[in-house]
């Protein structure tokens, strides 16, 4: 059976296709499907970009507002989950998450470069097959800082239209 692909697409930008591993994290692939077939990611956005390192949403809103969801166990080898052997390369995707190894939840991060540091570290679960394009469009955005607490804040908004499951 194949590989479920989705589309990530964001408004003004475009789309990114990424190809999923349920191999490498069966939860986290099943989360995120459940979560892009809810329409949960519609009106998020990606709030944190870092040019030659990562581009991050799947949380707030517009207007920073955090959209709750429940959180899962990480599936990487540093939380006992060693069948996770996926590198962060350009492209992955990876599930965001605090201090709490189990803390993941609806955040998620793609790699513009590869590090590898996180490794081992946090639960990479796909790759942009597709729309490399657009990940160096938003990886390239300006950014700034929001409140005395959030760094690296695209300047204008970078809005998920939505992420929908191609099967």
């Amino acid at each position: 059976m194949a590989n479920p692909k989705i589309q990530i697409i964001v408004k003004n930008y475009g789309t990114m296709t990424a190809e999923l591993y349920p191999e490498m994290a069966p939860k986290t692939v099943e989360n995120f499907l459940k979560l892009a077939k809810e329409d949960f990611f519609a009106g998020l956005i990606f709030h944190r970009v870092i040019e030659g390192f990562m581009i991050q949403g799947g949380g707030y809103d517009a207007q920073m507002e955090h959209k709750e969801c429940e959180a899962i166990k990480g599936e990487f080898a540093a939380n006992g989950f060693a069948a996770n052997t996926l590198k962060h390369d350009r492209g992955v995707l990876s599930m965001a998450r605090t201090s709490d190894p189990d803390s993941a939840s609806s955040q998620f991060f793609v790699m513009h470069a590869k590090a590898p540091h996180l490794d081992g570290q946090y639960a990479g679960f796909g790759k942009v097959i597709e729309g490399l394009d657009v990940l160096d469009k938003i990886a390239t955005c300006p950014t700034g800082s929001y409140g005395w607490y959030m760094q690296d804040v695209p300047k204008d908004t970078i809005e998920i239209e939505t992420i929908k499951v191609v099967e």
